[in-house]
């Protein structure tokens, strides 16, 4: 199995957290956002879209990561992604959806470059149109796991909400975004970070990090 992606995208960062907690072995192949590597004609043969992930498994090339979370927990069943109550899984999906579909799409790197590109942002106005976007989801998804109650984990383990909470993380810190009012999210960040499947796919810790430790 191999994992095509970045160290600093989000969506790649799914992909490592899922398949460590699976205990699944893969290859890591780094792909350039930077220089637009995902556009070139080799990549997009693969995969149209022009963006990572690419999953490489059983002879087949698999697109985007929210397809891929749940190919691979019914591919991969152990150690599952999602919980075995269908109120459960709802739950899980709904927490995670709304992280990929009400973030993902303003606040990725093609946009941010079309902002600076097109419009003449700089890279302080970006920052704030990126925090104003992250508020309008982490809001209520702070306020949803308070009704929640939840703990450490959304659940009695990391699956499906977790790996989509903590890449989304990563990005809003790396953009200056205050979570001081957001302590449901906080403690699940930190009681994953504490974990070695969520250290090992950290972007601190990717071949590809010019800045690796």
């Amino acid at each position: 199995m191999k994992l095509h992606g970045y160290y600093r995208s989000s969506t790649s960062y799914r992909l490592r957290i899922a398949l460590e907690l699976k205990g699944l072995d893969y290859e890591y192949v780094p792909v350039n956002l930077l220089t637009s590597e995902q556009k070139g004609e080799a990549f997009t043969s693969r995969n149209p879209f022009g963006s990572v992930p690419l999953l490489e498994a059983d002879g087949k090339d698999r697109v985007q990561s929210m397809a891929q979370l749940e190919w691979l927990d019914e591919a991969y069943p152990e150690q599952p992604l999602l919980p075995s109550d269908i109120e459960d899984r709802y739950v899980a999906r709904e927490l995670a959806y709304a992280i990929a579909t009400e973030l993902h799409a303003p606040l990725n790197l093609p946009v941010l470059k079309y902002l600076a590109n097109e419009y003449g942002k700089s890279q302080d106005e970006i920052g704030v149109w990126y925090r104003h976007w992250l508020a309008r989801t982490l809001d209520p998804l702070e306020a949803r796991l308070a009704q929640l109650d939840t703990g450490d984990f959304l659940f009695d383990a990391p699956g499906f909400f977790e790996v989509c909470l903590l890449p989304q993380v990563y990005n809003a810190q790396r953009f200056g975004f205050d979570f001081s009012d957001k302590p449901r999210i906080t403690r699940i960040e930190q009681a994953c970070l504490a974990l070695p499947a969520f250290q090992r796919a950290h972007p601190d810790n990717q071949i590809d990090n010019p800045e690796r430790k």
